[in-house]
């Protein structure tokens, strides 16, 4: 089968490697489409990812399979199910390893249901909650958006965002953008995003009630920010994790407030000065859990909540031939996130 590897640290290709084979609690699927994510995704690519990555390696975190093959241990799964986070294994010989492995022809979900009913340890089954299933005719293409919903609803839930807060998103890409639907469907009182410029009016679309341009001055940002939410924020949510963003707006968090970094771009370099708050406020450092926010997130999909056009074209994709392409795309900020086509078929 095809799948995209990273050969090395700005090497991106795609070549065959071989299809995953079906164990008991396996089930074998067809991966119909995948998305991009411009940060795990780009620093993957890119050699900057601030653990150890294992190169050449499988991209992909965000695709969508069809169960095609059951292993005979599995119960809560069943042939055509759409099946979310689906990824190619690592080869067992060590030629190749995966940071998930979604952008293939072929991947395995497993039963983690009938892993734990059968007395499995936590460690063989607990990463495989991620593989849920969808509700018949989800549109796959469109269902590629569910894994980044599922974690943002997850952590702002969390992190305690509920009805009336009023909530600053750093950050104006697929999380950031995320991040804003999420709390908007919550009932957030007020929700402001900063962002790049080309994508205010896409925060506007998202749920933002207002939007600012990052590039401003550290003190004209807060001047303006503060000039609309004179009471501040609840919460702050940085999606991008650049050093320093969060820590300038600061003095825009509500004594007893949440701060959280979700973002990656520099990890071990950001810094919080405390000093710079109004009072005291927790940093919040809870992560995210996919599996107990997937039936809600299903729902607000069916109630028109999450519109994913906001977020990507899901009538035109990218073939995983043309993987390469998708992520010129992004860099040069013509789209949110790429969407792939992992099979022929693709329905």
């Amino acid at each position: 089968m095809k799948a995209a590897l990273v050969e090395r640290p700005g090497v991106l290709t795609v070549r065959d490697v071989p299809a995953p084979e079906v164990d008991d609690y396996g089930v074998r699927c067809e991966l119909l489409y995948g998305a991009t994510c411009t940060g795990t995704d780009q620093h993957i690519l890119h050699g900057r990812m601030p653990w150890p990555i294992n190169y050449p390696v499988i991209l992909g975190h965000e695709s969508i399979g069809r169960a095609v093959e059951l292993g005979p241990r599995v119960r809560y799964f069943r042939l055509g199910d759409l099946i979310t986070r689906v990824g190619a294994p690592p080869d067992p010989d060590g030629a190749y390893d995966v940071a998930w492995g979604g952008f293939a022809e072929f991947g395995l979900a497993r039963d983690h249901r009938a892993m734990r009913e059968d007395g499995l340890p936590a460690q063989a089954w607990h990463g495989h909650r991620v593989n849920q299933v969808l509700p018949a005719g989800f549109d796959p293409a469109a269902a590629t958006m569910v894994i980044t919903w599922r974690e943002t609803f997850s952590y702002i839930t969390r992190m305690g965002v509920g009805r009336g807060a009023a909530v600053l998103v750093i950050g104006s890409g697929g999380n950031g953008l995320s991040f804003i639907a999420n709390a908007s469907n919550i009932g957030a009182g007020a929700v402001a995003m900063i962002g790049s410029p080309g994508r205010l009016a896409t925060g506007r679309a998202a749920g933002a009630s207002a939007c600012f341009d990052y590039h401003a001055r550290d003190e004209e940002l807060v001047a303006a920010i503060a000039g609309s939410f004179p009471e501040g924020f609840d919460f702050i949510i940085d999606a991008v994790g650049k050093a320093g963003q969060t820590d300038r707006v600061l003095p825009l968090l509500k004594p007893g407030g949440v701060i959280g970094i979700y973002g990656i771009d520099d990890f071990d370099a950001n810094a919080i000065h405390p000093r710079r708050a109004k009072g005291t406020f927790t940093y919040y450092n809870g992560g995210y859990d996919e599996e107990e926010a997937h039936e809600r997130v299903v729902a607000l999909v069916a109630d028109g909540k999450l519109d994913v056009s906001t977020w990507l074209d899901a009538a035109s994709a990218f073939a995983l031939e043309d993987i390469e392409a998708a992520f010129q795309a992004l860099r040069e900020r013509r789209m949110v996130k790429a969407l792939i086509r992992l099979t022929c078929s693709g329905t």
